[in-house]
């Protein structure tokens, strides 16, 4: 049972980037699914969160309308499309299945010129 971020990176501001997070040993299209980013200092910030059939998502104020929150439960993964990047978005991003208590190992985001 296990979830894997990759997608981050180095992304200058204004620019895009998608974060992949991919589910095994469980029945993935039966969860809830939600992203995190944390800053070092601080605690860890809900970034979205989405039903699971996919037709729910919420977003947080700081993120809204840049950021959009996707799955394919055919494919077991979950996506964040992150465009209009600032610096402040600048954090590790996890994905989480609270249904689970399950944690992936995060994947980098630094925005930066």
């Amino acid at each position: 049972v296990q979830l894997v971020e990759s997608g981050g990176g180095l992304v200058q501001p204004g620019g895009s980037l998608t974060l992949s997070c991919a589910a095994s040993g469980f029945t993935f299209s039966s969860y809830v699914m939600k992203w995190y980013r944390q800053v070092p200092g601080k605690e860890r910030e809900l970034v979205a969160s989405i039903s699971n059939s996919g037709g729910f998502t919420n977003y947080a104020d700081s993120v809204k309308g840049r950021f959009t929150i996707s799955r394919d439960n055919a494919k077991n993964v979950m996506y964040l499309r992150m465009n209009s990047l600032k610096s402040e978005d600048t954090a590790v991003y996890y994905c989480h299945a609270p249904g689970l208590s399950l944690w992936g190992q995060g994947t980098q985001v630094t925005v930066s010129s």
